[in-house]
């Protein structure tokens, strides 16, 4: 039976991501040794990381000004080196989930931090929206897509403060206006790569500000000056992330991609939307296209179970919801082919058929 994998990350990966990985895994770029035991100093990896800043740069149309960086740690370790690099006095975020909950977490260790809006009191089920930004600040946090409560900013807001933006779940889902931004982050687990290497974007002239010393790992400085090199990076998920974005540019880059997205998320909000057993969590006009949350009507509420069993016996497989929203969740990054999506919608037809 087909596997439809909805996992929110690590998630799907394209088929010509794995299988160039694996053929690496096996003999890397002709050298005959594996992409698990070569130097990350062999001309052979550096072209990898050289090629992969470089495709970031082109897909994203990163302006000059800006380098690319392949860091360790998760976007969890940049809720700590956002502030370390950039907060001098006061900080503004915006918290739409529980990912922009830590990232203010770690900010107040450095400063005052102003949230200037939450749906924390919605269970984070829209986008605030209306907010006032305090120009004193010295950069705006956003988190652009929540993962767990499946709401979206599909959009580079206009403010008067630098922009700093985790977008570790819907990065290359859209054009973004780079310029805007000193810092954009995001792990590579739902549209890039395997675990273990997270991606930032950062404007070099926003660095140096800061009156603390920063230690050298925490310094993004350190990286760039050192092209990712500065200590051993993880090769095997910065060789697949090339892989990847060699794929996104053969689809015709993040506009294509972007419509194939819209697409998807249509069809299934659609079906959510007419079938009597189902109903979305997040506002309509904030819905996310990369992760679409939805729970049983409250008079189905003691068909969860059951349905989670039926899925998974069609091939659907890690559409259960977080604990935090309960219900579903299909997660629909860019390697999710819409066939996919399809095959979710006809689950949820014959399962409303039988009740």
């Amino acid at each position: 039976m087909k596997k439809h994998n909805f996992y929110a990350g690590p998630s799907i990966l394209s088929e010509y991501t794995i299988k160039n990985t694996a053929d690496a895994v096996l003999d890397f770029a002709g050298t005959g040794l594996s992409l698990l035991e070569i130097s990350h100093r062999s001309k052979e990896f550096v072209a990898v990381m050289d090629e992969a800043q470089a495709l970031v740069k082109e897909l994203l149309d990163v302006p000059s000004g800006y380098e690319v960086v392949f860091l360790g740690g998760g976007a969890s370790l940049q809720f700590c080196m956002v502030p370390f690099n950039l907060l001098k006095k006061k900080a503004a975020y915006l918290e739409t989930g529980t990912w922009a909950v830590n990232a203010i977490k770690e900010a107040k260790l450095f400063g005052e931090v102003d949230v200037v809006a939450s749906s924390k009191e919605a269970n984070f089920t829209y986008i605030p929206k209306g907010y006032t930004v305090p120009e004193d600040a010295d950069y705006f946090h956003i988190t652009t897509n929540n993962t767990i409560f499946g709401t979206e900013m599909r959009y580079d807001p206009d403010v008067k403060v630098p922009l700093v933006a985790d977008m570790s779940s819907d990065i290359f889902s859209r054009p973004i206006d780079v310029a805007k931004y000193n810092i954009i982050y995001a792990g590579a687990q739902k549209n890039l790569a395997p675990a273990g290497v997270t991606i930032a974007i950062v404007r070099e002239e926003a660095l140096g500000h800061v009156d603390r010393a920063i230690p050298t790992m925490l310094d993004y400085r350190t990286h760039i000056k050192k092209g990712s090199m500065f200590n051993t990076p993880p090769c095997l998920p910065v060789f697949s992330a090339l892989q990847t974005l060699k794929y996104y540019k053969q689809l015709g880059g993040v506009k294509v991609l972007e419509k194939m997205n819209i697409e998807k998320a249509a069809i299934l909000y659609d079906e959510i939307d007419r079938n009597k057993l189902f109903k979305g969590t997040a506002n309509v006009e904030d819905r996310s296209i990369m992760n679409v949350c939805f729970v049983m009507n409250d008079e189905y509420k003691d068909l969860e179970e059951e349905f989670i069993k039926f899925a998974t016996s069609k091939g659907m497989v890690g559409i259960k919801g977080h604990r935090s929203v309960g219900g579903f969740r299909a997660s629909i990054y860019n390697a999710m082919p819409k066939s996919s999506v399809e095959a979710l919608i006809d689950t949820m037809k014959e399962f409303e058929k039988t009740h």
